[in-house]
């Protein structure tokens, strides 16, 4: 896929801060990026909405019929739209990331959504992020970084996120989760959660949001 346009792949767990620092560090360098997790919780409302049983892999696959997903640049921020309707904010409720784990885990709903994934790399400058970017999505990713940090920090963001928006969740709920869903995704048959050989490991644990972003731009510019 080496062609005119560059692009980065960033992997890790559940709350290693993905999604807020590959959108901010693709902000300042002037890329496009491309929140993939976004897709899979999108996929997961349908089938939370529509009261499909999370563990009928065949039901969920299912409902890929039914569904349309775009997304779009509003005033320079990426939004997420389900047959139509702007979705952005209800798939990051907590029950939502659940039930985005479950479908994730089935091949058919990674296997339509591949080529939505593969066409943005194609026609854009992108840092994309997920859990399988550079192992499945675009293997041939000129930057390729592994972001984590430890399952407590990244319990203690995620729960400090929650909390803002004023979700009623307990610290010890939060981790339990978040301990289930990196077994989950590191252990699921369909494109497993791991470090893709040519990834740099970027740990987080000690830096503040800031750093973050900064170290993940810096990786970007050596690697280019």
């Amino acid at each position: 896929m080496a062609g005119k346009f560059v692009s980065v792949a960033i992997d890790g767990p559940v709350g290693a801060g993905k999604s807020s620092i590959a959108r901010t560090a693709a902000q300042r360098l002037g890329f496009i990026y491309a929140d993939t997790g976004a897709l899979y919780r999108s996929v997961g409302l349908f089938c939370h909405r529509n009261g499909v049983d999370m563990t009928d892999p065949a039901a969920i696959a299912g409902t890929l019929g039914s569904i349309k997903l775009e997304i779009r640049l509003v005033d320079g921020v990426q939004h997420i739209f389900l047959n139509g309707e702007d979705v952005s904010e209800e798939i990051r409720l907590p029950e939502i990331s659940m039930a985005a784990s479950a479908v994730s885990a089935v091949p058919e709903v990674r296997a339509s959504l591949l080529d939505t994934q593969r066409d943005i790399a194609r026609n854009n400058n992108v840092i994309m992020d997920g859990r399988d970017i550079g192992t499945v999505v675009l293997p041939d990713a000129q930057v390729k970084i592994f972001l984590t940090a430890s399952p407590e920090i990244r319990a203690k963001r995620r729960y400090d996120e929650l909390r803002a928006k004023g979700s009623d969740v307990s610290f010890d709920e939060v981790l339990s989760d978040l301990n289930r869903r990196d077994y989950n995704d590191s252990h699921r048959a369909a494109a497993p959660l791991k470090q893709a050989d040519d990834a740099v490991l970027a740990d987080t644990s000690e830096l503040d949001f800031e750093q973050s972003v900064e170290l993940v731009c810096s990786l970007i510019k050596e690697k280019l």
